[in-house]
């Protein structure tokens, strides 16, 4: 039996389906949790990857599968607290003559950084889907990788000092763009990332939603976001942190699900959940090792072929199973 708890400094986001953890409801058992508040989130996925400042926190995946890669010394838990597919969201300009993903080589494309998980996911999706030649594209980013080990490839580029990918969206320096990771957007475009500008970019995939449903059906692959990780000497020296982490988060979102049930939950992010539970089924942020396996091995692949990692990584290595602890 437990007689003292380990302290632990945590850093989640605010979710509908974690708020019963960062707010005590719901405890870890074994742990006293410090929950760490860092808005944006990304501030906390650099200061993670760069300083391991937190014993716990919730890293893009792709954060964490480049920092891995390089000797991080922390490891995943199957949680995924952010879901998503990436159909949508790469918007061209519609003068630039981009009818198909493969019109995209030898054009310029703009994304907030080359390692970002949304970009890759899309890139993932235009390359294994639509056969893109994603090296015969130059990325063009803005701003700085959150690993600093990264080595980017010679086709990423970055903006001219003084110069916005928006603004160079809007001058015709940029073909296409990303929409929530570039900040280019467009008149009307939805909350959550996306900024408005004096523009209206037509999405590259206008069917996307009928692509995303019809992509999981054939794959399984579901992408995600906002993965936790754990340090090792901290399960190193208490190996049961591991399932009490994943408990308290399975709880938390087993609570959420009958609100969702209910019609008690009613946020954007519950509607946006409600709406993929029409695509992936009733449970929209699948936990586990097992359920996640597909997706996690479809974003270790395409990061290494897209030039992020310098090695492959088995899932042992990226993923700690807490059920079989």
């Amino acid at each position: 039996m437990l007689t003292r708890k380990v302290p632990l400094k945590i850093a989640i986001a605010e979710h509908p389906h974690t708020s019963a953890i960062r707010d005590g409801s719901i405890p870890i058992e074994g742990v006293e949790a410090e929950f760490i508040t860092v808005k944006p989130q990304i501030g906390a996925f650099r200061r993670m990857v760069r300083d391991v400042e937190f014993d716990v926190c919730e890293l893009a995946p792709t954060t964490y599968i480049i920092a891995r890669a390089h000797g991080a010394p922390f490891v995943g838990l199957p949680i995924f607290v952010v879901r998503r597919f990436h159909h949508g969201g790469l918007l061209v300009r519609p003068d630039a003559g981009i009818e198909t993903p493969k019109d995209l080589e030898g054009r310029k494309v703009g994304v907030r950084a080359y390692s970002v998980t949304t970009g890759v996911w899309t890139r993932q999706v235009l390359i294994d889907e639509f056969g893109l030649d994603a090296s015969k594209v130059t990325w063009v980013v803005d701003d700085e990788e959150h690993v600093t080990q990264l080595k980017l490839p010679s086709n990423v580029i970055h903006a001219p000092a003084g110069s916005s990918l928006a603004d160079m969206m809007a001058k015709g320096e940029l073909a296409a763009g990303f929409a929530a990771a570039a900040g280019i957007g467009r008149t009307g475009a939805p909350t959550g990332g996306w900024q408005e500008v004096e523009a209206d970019y037509p999405d590259l995939l206008p069917d996307a939603a009928e692509l995303e449903a019809d992509y999981y059906a054939r794959t399984g692959v579901y992408p995600m976001h906002g993965t936790i990780v754990v340090k090792d000497a901290v399960l190193a020296e208490h190996p049961w942190v591991a399932k009490s982490i994943y408990d308290a988060f399975d709880r938390a979102k087993q609570a959420w699900l009958q609100r969702l049930d209910s019609g008690d939950a009613t946020s954007p992010s519950d509607k946006k959940y409600l709406a993929l539970r029409k695509i992936v089924g009733y449970d929209p942020l699948p936990y586990g090792l097992a359920e996640n396996l597909k997706t996690i091995e479809t974003l270790e692949a395409t990061a290494f072929e897209q030039g992020l990692t310098p090695r492959r990584l088995s899932v042992d290595e990226l993923f700690v199973d807490p059920l079989a602890r």
